[in-house]
């Protein structure tokens, strides 16, 4: 963080003497950062990819002027959801490789993953297909003999695990608990990740706006919420819990938490391509029949659900709702319209100054973001906590406001001051999705890229993070680090430089609103001679036919 703040150039302070300062007691005062990575299918994973090599030390010219490397070298929380989780669990089931290692590599292990011009309905080209069925289906159906409950999610996170865990096998014994024994983990080089899902009680089909929130992290699954307040070891989920303990004579039972599994746990959503697989022409009888049969194994309102083995069962009855069942069932972690993954990093204890919520999603016609994400979190917050509480979320505008006042089209900081007194909870740096370089608004159910469009779209969100290198605002950089010693600003009572008051004028938002329905947003390429991008989905293979695919595996 010291390097980082020192590149960005904040004058009117000496950042390094500044940072000494608040390490002199151990370090508790340091700023403390964080970065959130939507959920959105590929188009999340690539946008979001984008982001992190800007903000990582370890890419090529990331500590040059303009640029932002070492931010993710000084945050402490990194999460991800759907897409976003699988960015975040792809990167450290590799020991927290870096992005730049995976596309540029040309041989090598790690050349092989993000083959997305494979799709997951093909398998890895160096597979045979129908190997690459065989071995999706004795895998789960391995996980169905050892006696745990499977779903369609378990055939879906295996299919993941070809192109984000290892192709030649998809990673069967590859754990997200076995992140925690990784050298750059254990030695603090890297940030605790956290893959969040959410709760759907049985029988519940709408997903309500208060559900239950979980994160898995490499040593724990649970959540703060109430109706939990509860964590279990990871590695351990599949043992025999009963009031929170395995008994004397219990085995303790590892490697129900697959990585491909947390994974498609957060990005259920996918499953629900199934629901449009009647309508694809020329789909065989047999292959309508095995869906038929695994949608009634499942039951019809449960397409979406990842089923896991309660830790919880028996605990703390007098407020946990699943205190009396075996299963938990956890759905997509954007089904609630939360689509970027604050909740976890908007807790008190997690002590979080700053937010770097980078939003991949899909809200308007055209497949752009429109605040959505950060208005369902809003409203979550406003239900559940007081204007006095520490987590609480910054006021955010409605999402025609967001679109009038072009505030998805750039960088925009809430929960600033704004002369209203100190502001409780971390600032939120909102990262839109914009076409920079390359108009990166592809179908969230788009499953295939060649490799050239996946660079693009990642150059993309590089580009994004860092304003285009400082290009469209020479000052973006001394702004974020501006943004990061904000809050530490505020509590020791520093005098705010001159540049950061700048920053704070131009890029948060001053509670203006416009909520007049926006005309079709279409916005025009930012940086000049980039390459134009069709958003048709013609010639992609679709999330219906990935699924029918894996479907398939049931009539094998």
């Amino acid at each position: 963080m010291k390097a980082l703040l020192s590149r960005v150039n904040i004058s009117g302070i000496d950042t390094g003497r500044y940072i000494d300062n608040l390490t002199s007691g151990g370090g508790t005062g340091l700023p403390r950062v964080a970065i959130a990575i939507s959920g959105g299918g590929y188009r999340a994973l690539m946008n979001g990819a984008g982001a992190l090599a800007a903000f990582d030390n370890r890419s090529t010219n990331a500590t040059d002027t303009g640029h932002l490397g070492g931010l993710l070298q000084s945050a402490t929380y990194l999460s991800g959801l759907s897409g976003g989780s699988w960015l975040v669990g792809s990167l450290y089931v590799q020991n927290f490789t870096s992005v730049e290692s995976i596309v540029l590599s040309t041989s090598g292990f790690l050349s092989t993953l993000w083959q997305f011009d494979d799709s997951i309905f093909d398998g890895p080209s160096d597979l045979n297909v129908v190997k690459y069925y065989r071995q999706l289906f004795d895998a789960v159906d391995g996980k169905k003999k050892a006696g745990f409950n499977t779903s369609i999610t378990d055939y879906w996170g295996r299919a993941l695990s070809y192109q984000l865990v290892d192709p030649s096998d998809g990673g069967p014994a590859v754990t997200f608990s076995s992140i925690a024994n990784d050298t750059d983990f254990k030695t603090a080089q890297a940030p605790m990740p956290l893959i969040v899902a959410i709760e759907r009680t049985s029988g519940q089909v709408q997903i309500a706006a208060n559900s239950t929130i979980f994160e898995f992290n490499p040593w724990e699954m649970g959540s703060y919420d109430t109706g939990l307040e509860a964590f279990a070891p990871l590695q351990f989920v599949g043992s025999n819990f009963t009031n929170g303990t395995i008994a004397k004579n219990g085995e303790c039972i590892a490697g129900v938490d697959n990585a491909g599994f947390v994974m498609g746990t957060s990005s259920s959503l996918f499953n629900q391509a199934l629901l449009q697989i009647g309508q694809v022409e020329g789909v065989p009888d047999f292959l309508l029949g095995a869906i038929n049969d695994t949608l009634t194994d499942i039951g019809n309102d449960n397409k979406d659900i990842a089923s896991w083995p309660n830790p919880f069962l028996g605990y703390n009855s007098s407020v946990n709702l699943n205190a009396n069942t075996t299963y938990l069932t956890l759905v997509d972690g954007g089904e609630d319209l939360q689509n970027i993954p604050l909740h976890p990093l908007i807790l008190p204890e997690r002590k979080v100054d700053v937010i770097f919520a980078v939003d991949g999603s899909a809200d308007t016609a055209t497949l752009w973001p429109n605040g959505t994400a950060m208005v369902a979190t809003f409203n979550r917050s406003e239900a559940t906590t007081s204007s006095a509480d520490d987590n609480r979320f910054p006021d955010v505008p409605d999402q025609n406001t967001f679109v009038n006042l072009g505030l998805n089209n750039r960088p925009t900081f809430f929960g600033c001051n704004n002369g209203s007194g100190t502001p409780s909870g971390p600032l939120i740096v909102y990262l839109p999705n914009a076409p920079l370089s390359f108009h990166s608004n592809v179908s969230t159910f788009d499953l295939k890229y060649s490799d050239e469009e996946r660079n693009q779209i990642i150059q993309n969100g590089y580009n994004m993070a860092t304003r285009g290198n400082g290009t469209v605002d020479a000052n973006w950089p001394a702004c974020v680090g501006c943004a990061i010693l904000s809050r530490s600003f505020d509590r020791t009572r520093t005098s705010i430089p001159a540049v950061c008051r700048d920053c704070f004028t131009r890029y948060c938002w001053n509670g203006t609103t416009n909520d007049t329905l926006p005309n079709t947003y279409e916005p025009a390429q930012i940086l000049q001679g980039a390459t134009e991008q069709s958003t048709s989905s013609a010639g992609r293979v679709s999330g219906t036919l990935l699924l029918a695919g894996i479907a398939l595996l049931l009539a094998i």
